[in-house]
C-alpha cells in the first residue's frame, strides 16, 4: 500500500507528478534521443535540422512581441511608479552583484585549474574588425536608427528601453483601463497562449536541434580545447550548486528554494538545447508564473536579463581570458589584472545579444581591451562555441532566479509566504 496524505488514489498523484515535471523530463528526454543520433547516425542527424530549426525561428519570432507586450504592459498598468522604480533599481543591483560573485569565483578557479595547461595549439589567423569607440557603441547598444530596427532580437536592449518609455506613456494615458492598456494586455495573453502552443513542440524541435549539432560538430568537443571545457563546466555546475540554491533562499527561504528547484529545469534545458536566452525567454516567464513572481517584476527582469545578466557569460569570458594568458605565455596575475578582466568580463556580458553566437563581440572586446594580437580571436571564438551550452544554460535560468530576488527586494522578504497563503500558487 501507498502510504499518503490525502484520500487521491496513488495512481491519482502519480500522475500529477507526473504533471509538474513532465516537460522537463520530455525536453531532456528529447535532447538524450537527439545526441544519440547525432553520435550513431550523423548523416540521419543533420537531415534532422529543419526540424530544429522550424522550431527555433517560431521561439524567435515571438520574442519581439513578447518583450513588447510584456514590458509596456507591466509598465502600462502601474499607478505607482515608485514601485516601478524600485523594480528597475533593484534589477540592476541584483545583476550587478551576481555578475561580480561570479567573476570572483571564476578568477579563484582559474588560479586553481588553469585553462590552458598542457594545450598546443596552432593560431590560426583573422582578421578582426575595427572596433567601435566607447560613445559609438554606447549609441549602438541603447538605441537603433529607424523603427523596423527594433523589430529583430538582435537589437533587444533598445526594444526594452524602447518599450518602458511606451509604458510610461500608456499609464500617463489612462493606464490599464484606457484603450490601449487594454489591448496590451489581452496582447500579452494571447502571446502567452501562443508560447504555449509552441512549447508543445519542444521536445521534438530540441531533439532535432541537438542530433544535427552532434552530428555536426560532435568530433571538435575533443582535443586541445578540451582542458578548457573540463575547467569551465565544472565551474558552471559549481555555481548552479552552490549559488543558485543561496539565491534562491535570500529571495523566498526554503518555500523559494523549493518552487526553484521545481521549475527551474524547463528553461535550464531549453537554453542548454538552443543555446540562445532569447529563446528561452518564453520558457522562463512560464517558469516565474509556476514559481509565484509577480508578473510585473518577471516581464521587466526577464527580458533584460536576456542582455544584461549573463552569469554564465562572466564566467565564460574570464575562463576565456585566463586561457589567452596562457596561451600567449603571460602570467595572469595581480589585482589591477583581475579588476580589468571583472569589468571587461561584465562589460562583454552587457554586449552580447540573447541570440546564438552573439558572444563574437564581446569576444572581439575582450581581445582589443587585453592588447591581444588578431590571431587570439579566432582561439576564443572557438571556446566561446564549446562553452555556449553552459554559459546559455546559466544565463537564462540565472534570469528566472533573478526575477525572485528582485520579488523579494521589492516586496519583502515574506513576498512568496504571502502568496502562498492567499492562494495564489500552483
Amino acid at each position: 500500500m501507498c502510504a499518503q496524505k490525502t484520500n487521491a488514489p496513488c495512481g491519482q498523484r502519480n500522475k500529477s507528478l507526473w504533471e509538474q515535471y513532465k516537460l522537463p523530463i520530455l525536453l531532456l528526454g528529447g535532447i538524450a534521443i537527439g545526441a544519440v543520433i547525432g553520435v550513431a547516425a550523423p548523416s540521419f542527424g543533420t537531415k534532422l535540422k529543419p526540424l530544429g530549426d522550424i522550431f527555433l525561428n517560431l521561439m524567435f519570432t515571438i520574442v519581439v512581441p513578447l518583450v513588447f507586450a510584456s514590458i509596456a504592459s507591466a509598465v502600462g498598468a502601474m499607478v505607482n511608479m515608485k514601485r516601478l522604480g524600485k523594480i528597475l533599481a533593484s534589477t540592476i543591483g541584483t545583476f550587478l552583484v551576481t555578475g561580480a560573485i561570479a567573476g570572483v569565483c571564476v578568477l579563484i578557479w582559474v588560479n586553481l585549474f588553469s585553462p590552458s595547461a598542457g594545450a598546443n595549439i596552432e593560431m590560426g589567423t583573422a582578421e578582426m574588425g575595427e572596433m567601435q569607440s566607447a560613445a559609438d557603441m554606447l549609441v549602438g547598444a541603447l538605441t537603433v536608427g529607424d523603427f523596423n530596427q527594433l523589430l529583430t532580437k538582435s537589437n533587444m536592449l533598445p526594444l526594452i528601453i524602447f518599450s518602458i518609455i511606451f509604458g510610461f506613456c500608456v499609464s500617463a494615458c489612462g493606464g490599464e483601463e484606457s484603450p490601449m492598456g487594454k489591448w496590451l494586455t489581452n496582447l500579452n495573453e494571447v502571446i502567452m497562449k501562443f508560447v504555449g502552443v509552441i512549447m508543445k513542440f519542444a521536445p521534438i524541435g530540441l531533439g532535432a536541434y541537438f542530433a544535427n549539432l552532434i552530428a555536426v560538430y560532435g568530433p571538435e568537443l575533443i582535443g586541445d580545447y578540451g582542458r578548457s571545457m573540463v575547467v569551465y563546466y565544472p565551474l558552471c555546475l559549481l555555481y548552479v550548486v552552490v549559488f543558485f540554491p543561496l539565491y534562491a533562499l535570500f529571495a523566498g527561504g526554503r518555500l523559494g528554494l523549493k518552487r526553484m528547484l521545481k521549475y527551474i529545469l524547463a528553461p535550464a534545458v531549453t537554453a542548454f538545447a538552443t543555446q540562445s536566452s532569447a529563446a528561452t525567454l518564453p520558457c522562463s516567464k512560464e517558469a516565474c508564473n509556476n514559481i509565484g513572481v509577480p508578473e510585473d517584476v518577471s516581464d521587466l527582469v526577464l527580458p533584460m536579463g536576456c542582455t544584461m545578466h549573463m552569469d554564465g557569460s562572466v564566467l565564460s569570458s574570464i575562463v576565456k581570458i585566463a586561457f589567452l594568458y596562457g596561451v600567449f605565455g603571460m602570467s595572469f596575475t595581480g589585482a589591477g589584472t583581475y579588476a580589468m578582466a571583472i569589468a571587461v568580463a561584465v562589460l562583454s556580458a552587457f554586449v552580447l545579444s540573447g541570440a546564438p553566437g552573439g558572444g563574437l563581440v564581446g569576444e572581439m572586446l575582450i581581445v582589443s581591451m587585453f592588447g591581444f594580437p588578431a590571431e587570439a580571436f579566432p582561439l576564443i571564438a572557438t571556446l566561446g562555441f564549446l562553452f555556449d551550452p553552459a554559459a546559455t544554460c546559466l544565463n537564462a535560468s540565472g534570469d528566472t532566479i533573478a526575477s525572485m530576488m528582485v520579488a523579494r527586494l521589492v516586496e519583502g522578504k515574506d513576498w512568496l509566504e504571502k502568496r502562498a497563503a492567499s492562494g495564489e500558487l500552483k
